[in-house]
């Protein structure tokens, strides 16, 4: 069975506005999840300024038809070792790439983002979705 991919919010966003072609074929072919916390970003983004019906309505059918996974006990403890330790680096990353990320970990995801932020998280499976090319078969 093939790892589950995350999706982080500029992987969706680039979806759900027709940017992300080699994406979206590679979504036909592997199973794919979102964290609730990436729904939560979706939705302020919508709540925050007015957008179109038309990606309002985009944005709300992927969200009926996508595996949208719980925070729960395992992701915060993961959360708590993961900023403990990042810290400890001296490196820090904004306050939802880090609970996306140790969603994706404690899920044993591989997270598709843009974001070179996450290349700092130990351990984390991370592709970036501008490099894949359609039908390229790199995930």
């Amino acid at each position: 069975m093939s790892v589950v991919l995350m999706l982080d919010t500029n992987a969706v966003s680039a979806l759900v506005k027709g940017q992300a072609e080699g994406l979206s074929q590679a979504l036909t072919r592997r199973p794919f999840c979102m964290s609730v916390i990436t729904e939560a970003e979706l939705r302020y983004g919508l709540a925050r300024r007015p957008v179109k019906a038309d990606l309002r309505r985009i944005v709300e059918s992927l969200l009926l038809v996508t595996d949208i996974r719980p925070w729960n006990s395992a992701c915060a403890e993961r959360y708590g070792l993961l900023r403990a330790e990042l810290e400890s680096q001296g490196k820090s990353l904004a306050p939802m790439d880090l609970f996306i990320a140790t969603h994706a970990l404690a899920e044993n995801c591989t997270l598709v983002s843009a974001d070179t932020a996450f290349v700092h998280v130990p351990d984390l499976k991370h592709i970036d979705w501008t490099t894949v090319q359609t039908d390229s078969g790199i995930i």
